[in-house]
């Protein structure tokens, strides 16, 4: 199918949901995507963070084409092999004290879980959540999230239960927090709030006056986790163990999966039936996810986005000399550039010099590029964000 036709296709027939890009992606490999003109892109977009292990990476192609000539599908009300694999490897590398799973498909699925988890543990039901947080668009997942722009139309439907307080004022937790508080949710580093990373003290904070409260601390590590930051967990960086922890993107190589990790004790609160999913646990995403796991250990990918992450800042250094850019903030591969103007023009011309971008708004340029990138990728992503942003400040004048 040529690019024309698949851009008719696309545009008649799927919901018109998504902000889209003008390129069509038919395959990739590393840190790299190829259109179906064989035009070659560095992706920093690296699929909202799902990319981590890179496209295509060999032993996660193995591993699903092994376990698609086996089993496929197999549901979890029957014991499996594979899925018992992937979760002796997730306790292995979890938290402390996180040793039972749930798993799932998605993000917001493993925060609809955490919900619910909640709930039923605490016998609670209201929640603190974070001012430019992001969770999901689910209805549980939704009314954790800030943005007016995504709950307006569905506030009438949301629970009502969260409260919003500004990320990083723990002041302000502590103003809130009671004995109906259920959980406070946050995210170790904001993404789509514009890669705004907690301040010191301020997750050790919410541990302390969870605890002080009888709340369950609820930490999404949905794009922060498996090495992302320079560490397994984003939490690592200020010595923080949650209750309840969210996973996802990453987890499966490109393969939709989610994951709940929390102690026995909270876990165990659900009974049989309570909370289920068809599709979680199918051997397929179990295969990958093992194999993505090892990679990640074995590759010792959480050494190199520290390593990586610390020469990406330091090219990306040259552009606080621009009027137009605010700042350059982030940990490990996991970058944001935020600007005083729109970022529309930038992120084309990213596209248009062979560079994939994401975004956080209309003024923070999001980096989450692969962590098996190459330095001289790096190197060359930093030179195209440079030379756009340069050319955009002239623009202005």
């Amino acid at each position: 199918m040529d690019e024309s036709r698949i851009v008719e296709v696309e545009e008649s027939h799927l919901a018109r949901v998504y902000h889209r890009f003008p390129i069509c992606i038919r395959r990739g490999r590393g840190a790299l995507l190829y259109d179906v003109k064989g035009r070659r892109y560095l992706d920093c977009m690296g699929g909202y963070g799902v990319s981590l292990v890179g496209h295509s990476h060999p032993r996660v192609v193995e591993a699903i084409r092994e376990q698609c000539e086996r089993l496929i599908f197999c549901h979890s009300s029957l014991y499996n092999d594979v899925r018992a694999e992937l979760v002796e490897r997730l306790i292995k590398i979890a938290p402390e004290g996180l040793e039972k799973v749930f798993l799932s498909n998605s993000g917001a699925e493993a925060v609809e879980c955490a919900i619910k988890l909640a709930v039923k543990y605490t016998g609670r039901s209201e929640f603190i959540s974070m001012v430019r947080g992001y969770h999901g668009k689910t209805l549980g997942a939704l009314s954790a999230t800030w943005n007016p722009k995504y709950r307006k139309a569905f506030k009438s439907i949301l629970i009502p239960n969260f409260k919003f307080v500004p990320f990083g004022r723990l002041d302000r937790v502590e103003e809130v927090i009671s004995n109906r508080t259920a959980a406070v949710i946050a995210e170790p580093i904001q993404g789509e709030g514009g890669v705004h990373i907690a301040p010191e003290g301020f997750l050790q904070g919410l541990r302390e006056l969870c605890d002080e409260h009888g709340a369950l601390l609820i930490l999404d590590e949905v794009q922060t986790g498996f090495g992302r930051t320079g560490r397994m967990w984003a939490s690592e960086h200020w010595g923080v163990s949650p209750d309840v922890m969210c996973v996802a993107k990453s987890i499966a190589g490109g393969l939709p999966m989610g994951a709940t990790l929390a102690r026995s004790e909270i876990m165990d609160s659900l009974r049989v039936g309570e909370h289920t999913t068809t599709f979680g646990g199918n051997p397929l995403a179990c295969a990958a996810a093992c194999a993505t796991i090892d990679i990640i250990v074995e590759e010792r990918l959480v050494e190199r986005a520290r390593r990586l992450g610390g020469f990406f800042m330091e090219l990306l250094s040259n552009l606080q000399d621009l009027r137009i850019v605010r700042d350059v903030r982030g940990l490990g591969l996991m970058i944001g550039v935020e600007c005083r103007v729109d970022i529309y023009n930038v992120l084309m011309g990213c596209i248009k010099r062979g560079m994939i971008p994401l975004y956080s708004g209309r003024n923070v340029i999001r980096l989450l590029p692969p962590l098996v990138i190459k330095e001289d990728e790096l190197a060359e992503a930093a030179q195209i964000l440079e030379d756009t942003l340069r050319e955009e400040e002239q623009k202005i004048g």
